[in-house]
Order: structure tokens, then sequence, then C-alpha cells
């Protein structure tokens, strides 16, 4: 069967910021990794490049060999190109997308998808929130014209917009007159009967650059393989989004690794609007019930472990040192858990970029962990035993070979859950996360 891989690209498009932060970027690039998932077989990939009214900008053929990954940067389409990008297969592949702006002065990253749904709820939506604002794109992901419906969670405030198959329309909320300034919430997108659709967030402050993909799922109780707080200057926010249709208190379990104490944090979630978790617990001063040592360094995972009455929650974890660097990711439905996954993008000294991974036990029991590294012996495995809801932290800084690119591949005993961060000490914001794919 062929495979689709459907996913957000911006290419040098110019937006019309609605705030006094002139720093925020003002003309966007991307390029994105597309790696093989097939151990034994070369993929034969074809990436259709489409323009927001949804005809074809340009179409490209490349063959991927097994197991491996391929990076199109420069993309390949038109100068200026803005829109939206389907890759189709004949192997089961997975992506990932960086997005730069104003060169190489921002940075951010996300996964592509597999698949559209009716609907798709964005935890974290803002304008001119102490400088941050968003915009996302929406792509039909189906086979006709789909309208589809922005609302906002505690507003009246409502958006609309036909898209054409392949094609992505920007709803831009430093624009919308309807939005108050200082707006902080969620918002979900529907697609009309029938329709099909994805959508990426794109935040952006003074000086860094976030990116999420929106859910096209739910879970009691999601989990989040990296949280950090107090490193060397970095914290995390996580914005949980109560999809359900009923008010519900949440819970969430921190789980160090090897440094900081396990505590808890519960907040109360209306229906269909979200709240803001960790940061407030562990990093800056506010008003949160927690058992968190205020201040402690933390680096580990956590897991939502209490949610009274059973509503559908989404997340996204953003991590931040307040100054130039900042990314975003989302957090699992542990049910999407396996014993496999793969990250497609590994680095060492890569002109200064380097990357780390989390990797998180969702299962209820002890399992054992082996990730390897593509084209290195096993010398340079990584091995951990997890305890339930514990992830390993490991940093890949001067552990592969200089000029090390590549992709990692970790198998356990019991299901697992990982992201990756990808990280350039250099000034400006070189601070990219994604969502490691499960097999």
């Amino acid at each position: 069967m062929k495979k689709i891989a459907l996913f957000l690209v911006v290419g040098l498009i110019t937006l019309l910021l609605f705030s006094t932060a002139a720093a925020q970027p003002s003309s966007y690039d991307s390029g994105f990794q597309v790696q093989n998932l097939s151990a034994t077989d070369d993929a034969n990939v074809v990436i259709t490049y489409y323009n927001k009214d949804g005809s074809v900008d340009t179409t490209v053929s490349a063959t991927i060999a097994a197991d491996s990954s391929t990076t199109f940067f420069p993309i390949g389409a038109s100068v200026g190109f803005d829109g939206s990008v389907v890759i189709s297969s004949d192997q089961e592949i997975a992506a990932i997308t960086n997005v730069l702006g104003d060169g190489f002065d921002f940075g951010a990253s996300y996964g592509g998808f597999s698949a559209g749904a009716g609907s798709v709820n964005l935890p974290l939506i803002m304008k001119d929130n102490y400088y941050y604002s968003t915009w996302f794109n929406v792509q039909n992901a189906g086979s006709a014209d789909t309208t589809v419906t922005v609302t906002y969670g505690g507003t009246s405030c409502t958006e609309t917009a036909t898209i054409e198959p392949g094609a992505a329309a920007t709803f831009d909320q430093a624009t919308n007159t309807c939005l108050a300034s200082g707006f902080v919430g969620a918002a979900t997108v529907t697609a009309d009967s029938g329709g099909s659709i994805v959508a990426t967030v794109i935040e952006t402050g003074v000086s860094t650059l976030y990116a999420y993909n929106g859910f096209t799922g739910s879970s009691m109780e999601p989990v989040m393989p990296l949280v950090q707080a107090n490193n060397v200057g970095y914290q995390t926010g996580i914005q949980i989004q109560n999809t359900g249709g009923s008010s519900t208190s949440v819970t969430v379990s921190y789980t160090p690794a090897g440094t900081g104490t396990a505590c808890t944090e519960t907040q109360t979630i209306a229906a269909g609007q979200s709240e803001t978790f960790a940061l407030y617990a562990m990093s800056l001063p506010g008003s949160t019930s927690s058992t968190c040592t205020f201040g402690q360094h933390f680096i580990g995972s956590g897991s939502v472990t209490g949610n009274s009455t059973s509503q559908g929650l989404v997340a996204i974890v953003n991590q931040t040192d307040f100054i130039d660097k900042g990314s975003a990711y989302n957090a699992f439905d542990p049910a999407s858990a396996t014993t496999s996954l793969v990250m497609p993008l590994i680095m060492d000294q890569n002109y200064g970029y380097f990357t780390g991974f989390n990797v998180q036990n969702s299962d209820t029991s002890t399992i054992d962990l082996t990730c390897t590294f593509s084209g290195q012996p096993s010398t340079f495995d990584v091995t951990a035993t997890l305890a339930p809801g514990e992830a390993v932290n490991h940093l890949q800084y001067d552990w592969l070979p200089d000029y090390y690119v590549g992709s990692a591949t970790c198998t356990a005993d019991g299901n697992i859950l990982g992201v990756v961060n990808e990280l350039n000490y250099a000034s400006g914001d070189q601070l990219f996360t994604y969502e490691a794919f499960n097999q």
C-alpha cells in the first residue's frame, strides 16, 4: 500500500505582526528530514508542494536508502513558496521539519503527519502575551474541498476558511481583531462533514520561535518524556487543554531522571480551556497547588496521574532559557507507545549542533532499554533500566564522532516514548525539539 506523510512547510513568507516586538521573525524558511523506516528496501518518494490555492508549485522525486534518512534543504520549491507538502512513498517513512526565521536567527521543529481527522485541538494560542503571539496553518488531508471553523476557548471568537485538498490556510492571532490583547488560551479547529485536517502552530516571541502539532485525538492521561527546571537556565511550561465537555481536576506527577525530587501538581481545567503546569510549580513565582520544591534543579519526565471527571486531555511542552532559545513538543497518548521508536535526526558537533534525547517508560512495570545509532558500533549504544514513568536523559555532545549526522533507534521489552532536542550554543534561537516516531 502506498504510504503518505502529510505536513506543513513555510518557505520565505512575510508576516504582518500586530506587535511592538520588532525582533520577531519577518520571514521564514524550512527544511525537512525524511527517514525510510524499512530495514531492507529503498523508499521511492514523491514530494508534492501545494500553494495555498490548491495548485501544485512543483513535484520532486527521490530515493532514500533502507534504514537511512535524507535532508531536503533547500526544500526544492519555487523561491517565495508559501504552502504545504505531501510526501508519498512505497515504504513506511517518518519526517520532521525545521522552521527557520530571519535566516538562522530563530528555529523550531515539528513532526510530519500520517493522517488527518475531523477536528484538531490546539492547547496554547496567544495574542500579544508579553510579546508572544501565535499563528497556525491548517492543511486539508482529504481528497475534497473542506471548510474549517476555528473556535477560541472562553471567547465568542470564530474564523472560517475553505481549503483545497493538500493545501493549507493560515490563521494569524496577532491580526485577529476579535481576540483581546493578552489572550492566552486554547482553540479547536473543526472541518465540515467528512473533512480531514491537520494543523501546526508557530509561537513567536521577541527572540524565540516554537512549533507544535495540533492534536487529532486525546488521552485521559498524557505523558511528557522531558521536563526540566532550573537546568542551566532552562525552564519548562506544560499547557494542558481539556477537550471534554465538563471541568476536571488534573494532577501531573513529575519523575526525576537522576536530577531532582519526585513531586505532583494539581489544577482544575474548565471545558475547552487550558492551564499552565510545571512553570509556576518549579521555576517562576505564581499560584499553584504543588508538592514540588520551588527553584530545584530538575531533569526528568511528567505524567498525568489524576483526571477527576475522565475528560479527554491534550498538552504541549515549551522549553526556554528566557533569553534567546526556546522550543516545543507534543505530549503523548500513552496508548501510542510501542516497544520501538526511531529518531530521524541525531547529531554531534555538526557545525556546532548536537542532540539529546529523553526516552520514557510508559508501562506499569520496569523495563530494559537499548538505543543504537546508525553507522556506529555497539560501543556507542545507550542502555538503561527504567521504572514506570521514568525516562533516560542522554546528550550526544562529544559522545559520537564529530560532525556525525544520522539517526537512532531505541528498543525495549516494554512500551516507550521519546523526544529529541537539537541545540547549538551559539547566540540566537538555536534550539529545536521533535517527537520520536514509534514503530
